[in-house]
């Protein structure tokens, strides 16, 4: 369906794409992979007629072309879906699918029960049932997700390029994304897929191609290349090198102990001892009450009962000022929602939680603002201009790295981390591996939330399962790997306490 040849992309100070050659079949999902910086982006954009290869050719369908821009390319059959979802919240599902493209009566306006005959049959053949007329505001991401695959169907798509579709969604939403995926593929779209998320590659794909550093490393089929191999093709190192080694804790006496937390509707009962320098995992299923648990330690999530002590005194609930003045913090799972304040500079982001250090009278003192960020930028690798940098443009795992330096400033006893890696590379992640080792290294104590199960094995000595509200089991050492994990997962849950 696509195929380029030999593509070089030149912009000032940099070659983003080096005479790279891709290509992707009729009815096939080809992923797409590699750090950020590799060059996907640019890639996409060449295909996708956003940009003008410097150098090399591109045949689409059977047809040399050379595109005068993104219109061209799109009317030809190609539709790229990014990670920002590029909908009309305000207005229904079916205006949405059929955004510049209605159905007209005789007299020149739109056909508003021709719209909705060919919303409903695009949605039944991707297999979904959404009611045309509803608001898009008032669905799920994983739903107005479908309604932007359903606008590629009205354009009659070739070639669908799906941009890390499963980072705001998970679980059962996930399941559905790729049942509609392989629907597609099945009646002759071509899929190419990006993801930072191996498992998903190895569960939907036909192909993998690797870039790093604008430049091709390789294409392999799915089914005859391992995991570790794929890790290898995109870092340059085995998976064996990407963990650190595993800590066990240097003492008996729990820094944080957690006693029959409970907070309605989700948690149930939760408690757990989590000691100094130990990194502990937390797995279990969405929906089974991870980052509940750690909000309602934290304070950000009122508890119903239980107690939360740290460091041998009662933390109060709802209090998280209490927490962070007696050192322990909480790096969300929602990076931009949650955690970065995304119109204040890279140093205000770093000191947020300790304000009050960096007073001078009424006012903030931003040059010391600025010396403790640059410490901070030089400590974590941040690739940042400088501590006055807007943190917006910058790469998901230098964002993180941003909200670790704040937490590591902030809290020296405990540190709560729920999906420390999500929307992060594999290169970022190896680089935030480290810096969790190194913190649990100098005495911090570790919470990981993960769901990547291989994340939670290859970083925790310990790990607590959760199912439905508590604490289903415990596993360490050689009890400890993926099979184990799901059963504890999967479980029956406990019987409710009278």
């Amino acid at each position: 369906m696509i195929e380029l040849s030999g593509i070089t992309k030149r912009f000032p100070g940099v070659k983003s794409l080096d005479n790279v050659s891709f290509s992707a079949a009729r009815g096939e999902v080809h992923a797409l992979v590699g750090e950020n910086g590799a060059g996907k982006s640019t890639l996409i954009k060449t295909i996708a007629g956003a940009y003008e290869p410097d150098e090399g050719a591109i045949v689409f369908d059977g047809n040399p072309v050379k595109w005068a821009g993104p219109g061209e390319a799109k009317a030809a059959g190609i539709h790229v879906i990014y990670q920002e979802l590029i909908l009309f919240p305000e207005l229904s599902v079916a205006d949405n699918i059929y955004i510049g493209q209605e159905p007209l009566n005789r007299f020149g306006f739109v056909d508003r029960r021709a719209l909705e005959k060919g919303a409903r049959a695009i949605l039944t053949r991707l297999g979904h049932s959404l009611d045309p007329f509803a608001k898009l505001k008032s669905l799920t991401v994983a739903d107005q997700q479908m309604v932007e695959i359903a606008k590629a169907l009205v354009s009659d798509a070739k070639l669908l390029v799906l941009d890390e579709p499963t980072a705001v969604i998970s679980g059962r939403e996930a399941e559905l994304l790729f049942a509609t995926v392989r629907r597609l593929r099945d009646h002759g779209v071509c899929v190419v897929y990006i993801s930072h998320r191996l498992e998903e590659i190895f569960a939907l794909a036909d192909r993998v191609t690797v870039l790093k550093d604008g430049k091709l490393v390789g294409t392999r089929d799915v089914g005859k290349i391992s995991r570790d191999d794929l890790v290898a093709m995109m870092v340059g190192r085995p998976l064996a090198d990407i963990y650190p080694p595993k800590r066990l804790a240097p003492s008996d006496t729990p820094v944080l102990s957690v006693c029959g937390l409970k907070a309605a509707p989700r948690l149930k009962d939760v408690s757990f001892d989590l000691r100094p320098g130990e990194i502990l995992g937390l797995a279990g299923l969405v929906g089974s009450g991870r980052s509940e648990t750690a909000h309602a330690i934290f304070g950000s999530l009122q508890r119903d009962a239980g107690d939360v002590i740290l460091d041998g005194k009662l933390l109060p609930p709802g209090r998280p000022d209490q927490a962070i003045a007696r050192g322990l913090g909480l790096l969300t799972e929602d990076r931009k929602g949650e955690g970065l304040l995304m119109n204040l500079e890279m140093s205000a982001n770093v000191s947020a939680p300790t304000l009050q250090l960096f007073r001078k009278g009424p006012f903030v003192d931003r040059a010391a603002e600025r010396s403790v960020a640059r410490e901070e930028i030089a400590r974590f690798s941040i690739a940042v201009p400088g501590p006055a940098a807007d943190v917006k443009p910058l790469s998901g795992g230098n964002q993180q790295k941003i909200l670790f330096a704040r937490w590591a400033r902030a809290c020296r006893r405990v540190v709560i981390l729920d999906e420390p890696t999500r929307g992060v590379d594999i290169g970022a992640k190896v680089e935030i591996y480290r810096i969790i080792h190194d913190l649990a290294a100098s005495g911090v104590a570790i919470l990981v939330i993960s769901s990547e199960l291989p994340e939670v094995l290859g970083l925790a000595g310990r790990i607590l399962v959760m199912k439905e509200g508590r604490i289903a089991g415990e596993l360490a050492g050689e009890q400890a790997d993926e099979e184990s994990i799901m059963r504890l997962a999967t479980l029956d849950a406990a019987p409710e306490a009278a």
